[in-house]
């Protein structure tokens, strides 16, 4: 009688665990995905921009980040805009010399 109270019990553990874990995954499933301005970024010689297009329904801050290849030559951080729904915006930075690498990033 006593194993029998164990075994159910363990089960009982198991399932509830199992429960658990079912719960939280399917949880995290239904989060919908963050939407976000679609950017492209282009880069000659020292000028960098960025073209933004929001085509959500809520709106989306950006903001312009360039690199520079130079140690001497300081990285830059465009303001951060927001790009409202439907809305358009173009962003543009430079650096003395040549850039390393320019990207857009997407704030709340």
């Amino acid at each position: 009688m006593r194993t029998t109270r164990r075994v159910a019990a363990a089960l009982l553990l198991l399932a509830t665990v199992g429960l658990v874990i079912a719960a939280s995954s399917s949880a995290a499933q239904e989060r919908p995905k963050r939407r976000e301005a679609a950017c492209s970024t282009s880069v000659r010689g020292s000028h960098a921009t960025a073209s933004c297009f929001n085509p959500n329904p809520n709106a989306d801050r950006v903001q312009l980040h360039v690199e520079c290849a130079r140690w001497w030559d300081p990285d830059m951080d465009a303001r951060p805009v927001e790009v409202g729904p439907a809305q358009h915006v173009d962003l543009a930075e430079r650096c003395w010399k040549e850039i390393r690498k320019a990207w857009v990033s997407h704030h709340r």
